[in-house]
């Protein structure tokens, strides 16, 4: 049986309180409420030759999304829009609004070679992992005062 590895940001869940706490103590009561940023929850999986990141963007079609790569830097955005029926919300749980995510790539990764594919409401990008670099020792040369010294013995 193998075991599963469980890692547990406790940061995860303040920061869900704080803004839980805060936003609905400041939301409209209207329909017109101010949309707030949504960090979506993701997940890091690297092997020796690629990483994978897949975030969770339920109920969000790929033409909502955009997936930008500049300066080694992987940014999603895009907007989660609100449905109503012309009604006011008895009881409002699920997240809309703008969302934002971006990620350090490792240095030396091709632009050409980052993938981004979304299916079931989940978004993988698959990016190569830069080969490690190469490491050389370096021999220090003797100070021109310890060369003299050492043709005076």
């Amino acid at each position: 049986m193998a075991l599963a590895q469980f890692l547990y940001d406790p940061f995860t869940e303040f920061d869900r309180l704080f803004d839980d706490a805060f936003t609905s103590r400041f939301r409209a009561d209207s329909d017109e409420s101010r949309p707030t940023i949504i960090r979506p929850k993701m997940d890091l999986i690297e092997t020796k030759d690629h990483a994978v990141a897949r975030f969770e963007l339920p109920g969000m079609d790929q033409g909502d999304i955009n997936v930008e790569v500049r300066n080694d830097r992987l940014t999603i955005s895009g907007e989660k829009k609100i449905e109503t029926d012309d009604g006011r919300f008895a009881v409002r749980e699920r997240s809309f609004g703008r969302l934002a995510r971006t990620l350090q790539l490792p240095e030396g990764t091709k632009l050409q070679q980052v993938q981004a594919h979304m299916e079931k409401g989940v978004l993988k990008v698959t990016f190569p992992k830069a080969p490690p670099g190469e490491s050389m020792t370096i021999p220090i040369e003797a100070s021109t005062t310890d060369k003299e010294k050492g043709s005076r013995k």
